[in-house]
């Protein structure tokens, strides 16, 4: 299929925002060296109280790098990395970059099933992880490649005397009580990086072809899959990040670290452009709205990349008042969509800019994003980036749709990835000619401005009808009871499938289903109106806060079994 892209979006780029940019053939390492140069000494993480200058950073992983380079670490070994958001979560990263590994980023929630099949697939040797999750990696441990465990806790890397006083706090809130045997295969992380040296190792790394990371799908279509990111696709990716954020001052910013650096979204928006930014990372090992709030008030956070579960949480929190979040410029909401009323309440709440972006793993994550700073458009995801093609695929004819009609969003530019992990079919199935086929349905409107209408896979067909939970999700979303929606298609015998609703109401507030329907009969045709409708105290999401549509779509599947089963 040969696709002509005309770019009407350019015309809306603030003339600050090249259309194409100059992307540096480095490593994402290169970086850091480059930062602890120029400005050894600045704060390059905020965590829990505990500073670490960007010489310290680089200084540690260096340490780590030789450290496993002695466990016998080559180019392109895969080291897998288990941890929350800490320092070492970072020293981990750039640490096994500098020895020319790819790094393998490991959710900390991984059941052991995920956890054996994502180190089974990567073929990862070591593993990095924390204190909490290492019974997983232990139950796991014979049943896959890996040699070595490095593990560390918290704890580690906080100032006296917090150090001392975290464990009990963990073992209170948690139930857990680490105790870990270390010995030859179970090494100390903290013992690893003391007895490192912080000396350059020389391994040649092509930028453009030499992957720097593996991160895995969510596993929400089949098996998880490795998406392949070189070092360019990320480089390239903060790199239009910074072009984007074209008002924010290289060096002084203090970014909030609230998404998971173990998602690719928080890899690139927070840890990535901070280092390449020489600004300061304020880490919080989990997200917690009260924790937030202080932060952002005594740390004085410039830029807080988000998800809208964060956002919502925080205008739904008790102590909001109390709290001044002035100092917020910036917000680049991701992983979900953004509801107009929470952007509006945010932006009016913080004087700060709240634009939602769009993007997916196989694009490093960012491929199109609303103006901070420029024309924006109510319910769109924006216009791509800099050197970023955008298009719909008509359905209906596989050709490039027309403007308004719905089709898929596919997408191509220097951060799509290279490919999936051993898997070239499901590659090849991916890509149409040069284009990356997102699954997620949309169209583009006359001025090159894109919507998603929803998940291709998620789409409900009700009586013939074609209906996106998106669209209802955000008529529920701006009732002033509600504050969590998720819409999923349940199976019936009549219409094939059915809409129903899932509701987290505001605290304090009480909601009918006949209040609901009533509200929803005004604002949505007759076939989107929820038939169905439970009520929930919350919703199940991923660490990044995105509501977990999969979840409940099984959960409804399993009651229909028991029912069937019953009778």
């Amino acid at each position: 299929m040969e696709t002509v892209v005309s770019r009407p979006w350019f015309a809306h780029y603030p003339e600050e925002i090249p259309t194409s940019l100059n992307y540096e053939e480095r490593t994402l390492q290169s970086y850091l060296k480059e930062a602890a140069e120029k400005h050894p000494d600045k704060s390059a993480i905020h965590f829990i109280g505990k500073e670490l200058s960007y010489k310290e950073l680089y200084e540690s992983s260096l340490k780590l790098a030789n450290q496993l380079q002695n466990l016998g670490v080559k180019k392109g070994d895969r080291v897998a990395i288990m941890l929350a958001n800490t320092p070492q979560a970072v020293i981990s990263y750039y640490g096994a970059l500098f020895a020319g590994a790819i790094v393998v980023q490991t959710n900390p929630l991984y059941v052991e099933r995920e956890l054996e099949h994502q180190l089974n697939d990567s073929g990862a040797e070591i593993m990095i992880c924390l204190d909490l999750v290492y019974p997983r990696v232990a139950n796991v441990l014979n049943k896959t490649k890996l040699r070595k465990v490095i593990v560390t806790g918290i704890k580690d890397y906080l100032p006296f005397p917090k150090n001392l006083i975290y464990p009990f706090i963990q073992k209170k809130n948690t139930g857990i009580k680490v105790n870990i045997q270390y010995n030859d295969r179970i090494l100390s992380f903290v013992k690893v990086l003391n007895e490192g040296r912080a000396e350059e190792i020389d391994v040649e790394i092509n930028p453009k072809e030499d992957l720097a990371l593996l991160q895995y799908t969510g596993g929400t279509t089949g098996p998880s899959k490795g998406v392949m990111l070189t070092h360019f696709n990320l480089v390239a990716n903060t790199t239009q990040c910074v072009s984007w954020m074209y008002k924010s001052k290289k060096g002084e910013e203090r970014i909030l670290a609230a998404l998971p650096f173990f998602h690719v979204y928080g890899m690139t928006v927070v840890m990535n452009l901070s280092i390449m930014y020489y600004s300061k990372m304020v880490v919080l090992p989990k997200f917690d709205p009260l924790d937030v709030l202080k932060t952002i008030e005594k740390q004085k956070v410039t830029i807080f990349p988000g998800a809208p579960t964060m956002y919502i949480a925080l205008l739904n929190h008790p102590q909001l008042k109390e709290f001044d979040l002035s100092s917020i410029d910036a917000c680049l909401s991701g992983s979900a969509a953004l509801p107009v009323e929470v952007q509006s309440k945010f932006e009016q709440l913080s004087g700060g800019k709240l634009v939602e972006g769009y993007g997916l793993t196989e694009t490093s994550p960012v491929a199109i994003a609303n103006f901070l700073w420029g024309k924006r458009k109510s319910g769109s995801i924006g216009v791509p980036w800099p050197d970023t093609e955008a298009a719909i695929l008509s359905i209906e004819t596989g050709e490039e749709a027309l403007p308004n009609e719905i089709g898929e969003v596919m997408v191509k530019g220097p951060q799509v990835m290279k490919g999936y992990w051993n898997r070239p079919e499901d590659t090849q199935a991916t890509f149409k000619d040069e284009w990356f086929l997102t699954g997620d349905m949309g169209y583009m409107d006359e001025e090159g401005y894109f919507y998603i209408v929803d998940r291709k896979k998620d789409m409900i067909i009700a009586g013939g009808f074609n209906i996106y939970p998106r669209e209802i999700e955000e008529v529920l979303y701006e009732h002033e009871k509600v504050q969590e929606a998720c819409i999923v298609g349940v199976p019936d015998a009549y219409r094939g499938e059915t809409v129903k609703a899932f509701i987290v109401t505001k605290e304090g507030q009480k909601l009918t289903e006949e209040e609901l329907d009533q509200y929803c009969r005004k604002h949505l045709a007759a076939f989107k109106v929820p038939r169905l409708y439970e009520f929930r105290d919350e919703l199940p999401k991923t660490m990044v806060g995105k509501i977990l549509r999969r979840v409940l779509v099984e959960e409804e599947k399993k009651k229909l079994e028991d029912q069937i089963l019953d009778k």
